[in-house]
Order: structure tokens, then C-alpha cells, then sequence
């Protein structure tokens, strides 16, 4: 609920789409805190290597939904770091794969801690029901625009 001495006109206040974009700021703000001295895309990547295991810094990009030059830093930040690794392709040696460092893999669990944290502290005025059911909304409208999009 906002406060009552919010300056922001009722107009504005009804509109969803603002209201996704001041709680997505909000979002940003708190999980960015958490995160401290890594990115959203840092740890975008570590999570998805993770889930697929090693893969190319393309199909990275893919599954990330990060433009190619925005992989290439966050994989070069993660490998000066010590936390993912290239190697040459097994089958393509013209290409490189990424994976995950057991380093990695424990600074990984540490980021989902924060991570699950941000959403406790963003999410902090819903009930655990009302939590997972915004999220089901806010995926059907992301699927359903990815869909129309023709986004992966």
C-alpha cells in the first residue's frame, strides 16, 4: 500500500505496468544490496551453467537471454575470479565451453542465500499464498510475451 502522503496522482497509482516497473526498480535496488559486489548477470550465468552444466558462451547467452558482448564480460569477471573456466570444445575446437569451478558452485549457494533473502526482504508485506501467486502471474505474462515475441 503506499503511503498516505505519497505525491504520485491516484491516476498513476492504477496503472500495472507502473506498478511493475516501481516494484522492478525496488527489486533491482534490493537484490543488487545482496549481492554485493556481483551483477544480476553474474549470477545469471553461474545458475544456468549449474542447470545445463558446461555449455558454449552462445547457448549461455541463449538461456540467459544476454546479448553476446554483456556474456563475454560477466564470463571474463567469473573466470578472473576463479569461478567458471574455458576450455576448447570437444567437438568444435573453434569454440569455447564454459563450466562451473567447485569455487563457483560454492560462491553459487552463497548468491542463492542472498538472492532468497532480497525476495524475503521485496516480498515482506505478502503472504507466502499471495507471494506464489504473484509469481505465477508475472509468468504468464512473461510467457505470454516471450511467446509473442519470439524470445526463448
Amino acid at each position: 500500500m503506499m503511503p498516505i502522503d505519497d505525491p504520485t496522482p491516484e491516476r498513476l497509482r492504477r496503472i500495472p505496468s507502473r506498478q511493475l516497473t516501481q516494484a522492478a526498480a525496488h527489486a533491482h535496488r534490493i537484490v543488487a544490496h545482496r549481492l554485493a559486489d556481483f551483477r544480476t548477470h553474474h549470477y545469471a550465468v553461474m545458475a544456468a551453467l549449474d542447470e545445463a552444466g558446461p555449455c558454449s558462451q552462445a547457448a549461455l547467452g541463449r538461456m540467459c537471454r544476454m546479448d553476446r558482448s554483456d556474456i563475454v564480460t560477466a564470463v571474463d569477471d567469473l573466470a578472473a575470479r576463479g569461478l567458471v573456466v574455458r576450455s576448447p570444445d570437444e567437438t568444435d575446437r573453434r569454440r569455447n565451453t564454459v563450466s562451473l569451478t567447485p569455487e563457483g558452485s560454492g560462491m553459487l549457494r552463497h548468491l542463492d542465500e542472498q538472492v532468497r533473502l532480497a525476495q524475503d526482504d521485496l516480498f515482506e508485506p505478502l503472504s507466502p499464498e499471495e507471494r506464489a501467486h504473484l509469481a505465477s502471474l508475472l509468468g504468464r505474462v512473461l510467457e505470454y510475451h516471450t511467446h509473442l515475441d519470439g524470445t526463448h
